[in-house]
């Protein structure tokens, strides 16, 4: 079988479980397991074997044209070069490894069978991106995900948070493709394709006629789907769905997309030294900003979602100074310790019976009920935290070293400002970073007080997954080495002064964290909160529909119920009530935004049914009443006729009289 083949099946063997699962999820229930898990594995391992064939050598293309458009031709092309087989390998494992644990961690559920089928058709969707070689057909994967996300954020529709959670990410991400779906036309027009090979070499030659125009309105399109600064504010949010879609979005797919797409058309960004410079802005905001809300949140899923919106604002910060390859390299990375990490939450959930710090710094020895949980989350949040070995910090030093070189001047077509912003943002954000790790970490399994309940332990497939992740979370750094050649051939070791810069931050971190956590834990009482209750027989997916319903502080009043054993508040001082809701962000949105467009539509609404509904039931009214009148008339005696005919003949002559008169 031939690379570009088994190239064809990694998208097309998930979507045709999509399909298979979907029909045959009421007539034959016991398939469903298996169609969503086995196609998706078998995917996996065509992308590993795509991987070793393509080697990180020469670019693999094959195209053939869909239809004859009359104009830019719409192409089914295939671009397989080392940074998409990579990311296909990560999307493909942990998209196996969410399927694996959804069938322990949803085992119960009665709409698993489209949940399992969404989160194929999600996958496929995003492996249609990574190695699709047309713009139009990576669009078709684009807006697929984003109907797939609106689907499985709201599949515990029974809570308003999670249909106000997928409508929220599905208009704003909506937002952000309105002018991503201009800049695509705009540089299929400059460039004369949509083939992506054919806009770089447009690029390279100096074809493109508004490089700056193109690349900010394709920025607008990555800022909503990958949830950078200010059209992040959908994925803390989006927690509201289940723990597995959460995974899946933060580690492989939707976030991820943006990266990778500015990974692939890099040149046309850096063709603009505007661009990069907004690109660094943004990166740099959204680091910062994120890292200092993941620092207040109460609810352990939204850390962790502000976590990701933190880390991928270091990937774009790489590709800010120019260098994909260490931006790629950190989205692996993250890729594997963030699945594990949200995964590992969800055993954490189960086992707490409610995602609030604040109710698990409560419990004692929760760490013992949930031990693969403990260890497995123990190295993902050091892998965060970028200690060494740990697979976060090769990546993350990577990308602070290249800003470095940026910074000192040695990129040629990139701002040194550029590499300044991304340089001392980074920095700031790898304090920040350890900051919230061990604070997650100190929270959820140092707990005092009561003892912590026993729900029950875990299906074995949800802790067999978490080890699975350990080992990249663990390993994936040192095989750096080994990779050069997928990564356009860059040196990615970590530069001596960023290594000692970086860790040594994250370790004053940490302890400062620890050092807070001892002080506030001495002055905090004794008296546990109240925990969502669970049953021992429970789904996994109930316990966390029961939590999201239940935990108040985590989607209303972060301020309510609050922890006086919680560091973060000590640290964050006054900044921590701004902190806790994402910095007011979202109700800027509603004053400038919302609150309008609904007065807008109740103004419109006010003119439909008062102005113009008259006029529409005036128009049928006043021949109604006409015809009325002329049946009454219509009596059926000839003398009444008769009589209405000689006093009409009368009036008539009375006119014509008084018209002469007036005449003479």
């Amino acid at each position: 079988m031939t690379t570009t083949t088994l190239a064809v099946l990694v998208p097309l063997l998930p979507f045709l479980g999509a399909a298979a699962g979907l029909l045959l999820g009421r007539t034959a229930p016991g398939f469903v397991r298996p169609l969503a898990v086995l196609p998706t594995l078998l995917s996996t391992v065509f992308a590993v074997l795509v991987a070793l064939r393509q080697g990180g050598g020469q670019a693999i293309d094959a195209a053939t044209e869909l239809t004859p458009t009359g104009s830019v031709p719409v192409e089914l092309a295939l671009h397989l070069d080392g940074f998409a087989v990579l990311v296909a390998v990560l999307v493909g494992v942990v998209a196996s490894c969410v399927q694996i644990y959804s069938t322990g961690y949803l085992r119960d559920d009665p709409r698993y069978p489209s949940y399992a089928a969404l989160i194929s058709l999600f996958t496929s969707a995003m492996l249609l991106v990574v190695y699709s070689g047309d713009l139009i057909v990576l669009l078709v994967g684009w807006e697929i995900m984003g109907i797939c996300s609106y689907f499985l954020v709201g599949h515990y529709w029974e809570t308003p948070e999670a249909r106000a959670a997928s409508l929220k990410a599905f208009l704003v991400t909506k937002l952000g493709d309105v002018p991503f779906l201009f800049g695509l036309f705009a540089l299929a027009a400059d460039a004369g394709s949509f083939r992506i090979t054919t806009v770089l070499g447009a690029v390279a030659s100096g074809g493109l006629d508004h490089p700056t125009l193109i690349a900010l309105l394709l920025l607008a399109g990555v800022a909503g789907k990958s949830a950078q600064f200010p059209l992040h504010t959908w994925l803390p949010d989006a927690m509201a769905g289940p723990t597995p879609v959460s995974a899946l979005i933060h580690a492989a797919t939707m976030v991820a997309a943006g990266v990778y797409f500015i990974a692939r058309l890099l040149p046309v960004f850096t063709a603009s030294a505007a661009a990069l410079v907004v690109l660094a802005v943004m990166a740099a905001v959204t680091m910062t900003g994120s890292a200092l809300a993941a620092l207040a949140q109460d609810d352990i899923k939204r850390v962790l979602a502000y976590s990701t919106i933190g880390q991928l604002g270091y990937m774009t910060g790489a590709l800010a100074v120019g260098d994909r390859g260490a931006a790629v390299f950190h989205l692996l990375s993250h890729g594997a310790f963030k699945a594990l990490l949200f995964l590992a939450a969800g055993v954490i959930i189960h086992a707490a019976g409610t995602n609030s710090l604040a109710a698990m710094s409560r419990m004692r020895d929760l760490r013992s009920r949930v031990p693969d949980a403990y260890w497995t989350m123990t190295v993902a949040l050091l892998a965060l935290a970028a200690i060494p070995p740990f697979a976060g910090f090769f990546s993350k030093e990577a990308v602070l070293g290249v800003a470095e070189h940026a910074a000192a001047g040695e990129g040629a077509a990139v701002p040194a400002s550029a590499g300044w912003i991304i340089l001392v943002s980074g920095l700031v954000t790898a304090l920040l970073t350890a900051t919230y790790a061990t604070r997650l970490w100190l929270l959820a399994f140092r707990g005092h007080g009561a003892e912590a309940p026993d729900h029950g332990r875990q299906p074995v497939v949800m802790n067999a997954v978490l080890w699975v992740l350990a080992v990249p979370s663990l390993a994936f750094g040192l095989t750096m080495g080994l990779l050069p050649d997928w990564f356009d051939g860059h040196d990615l070791t970590p530069t001596l002064t960023t290594s000692v810069l970086g860790t040594g931050l994250a370790l004053v971190g940490g302890l400062v964290t620890y050092g807070a956590w001892r002080h506030t834990t001495a002055l905090a009482a004794r008296v546990p909160l109240g925990a969502v209750a669970a049953h021992p027989e429970a789904d996994a997916g109930v316990v966390e529909a029961e939590a999201i319903a239940s935990h108040a502080p985590a989607y209303g009043d972060v301020a309510y119920a609050p922890d006086p054993a919680d560091p973060g508040r000590l640290l964050l001082g006054p900044l921590h009530r701004h902190a806790a809701v994402g910095f007011h962000l979202d109700a800027a949105y509603t004053a400038l935004f919302v609150r309008p467009v609904r007065a807008a539509a109740e103004l419109v609404r006010f003119l439909d049914r008062e102005v113009v509904e008259t006029y529409v039931r005036g128009a049928g009214t006043a021949p109604r009443w006409l015809g009325t009148a002329v049946r009454r008339a219509q009596t059926g005696n000839v003398q009444t006729y008769l009589s209405v005919l000689l006093a009409g003949s009368a009036v008539l002559a009375a006119v014509a009289v008084l018209v002469a008169t007036r005449g003479a």
